[in-house]
């Protein structure tokens, strides 16, 4: 059976059981991850603790820029323009859309990782 990624998948990542897969799929996480993670040589031979620890790091992310949102107005109207105000809660805005789709890509790069393959539907 060919080598299939789904719908969502990173296109820097090939597909799963592609040749050199894994090694696109960790240099990939590697940079979804702060730089600092490079340094830890026990994640690119653990490719499975890498890709934990990118969802958790990305997960994270996600909940500070959600903070963020139920925050901004509060804490910058009193420090900024309304103008001012309403772009910071847009570039929130657009960075969590920005997040659930990397969220989305590690996840199914981890699923990958563990096992799971994927079959395409017609």
């Amino acid at each position: 059976m060919p080598a299939y990624a789904p719908p969502g998948w990173p296109d820097q990542v090939r597909p799963p059981d592609a040749p050199g897969w894994e090694e696109t799929a960790a240099s990939w996480l590697l940079d979804r991850c702060p730089s600092d993670y490079r340094r830890y040589t026990g994640l690119r031979r653990h490719l499975v603790v890498l890709a934990r620890f990118a969802v958790l790091h990305v997960e994270a992310d996600q909940a500070a820029i959600r903070r963020g949102l139920s925050e901004a107005r509060a804490d910058l109207g009193q420090v900024a323009t309304p103008a001012v105000v309403e772009a910071a809660v847009q570039t929130l805005l657009l960075e969590d859309a920005r997040l659930s789709a990397v969220r989305r890509e590690v996840g199914l790069v981890e699923d990958a990782i563990r096992g799971r393959r994927y079959v395409a539907r017609l």
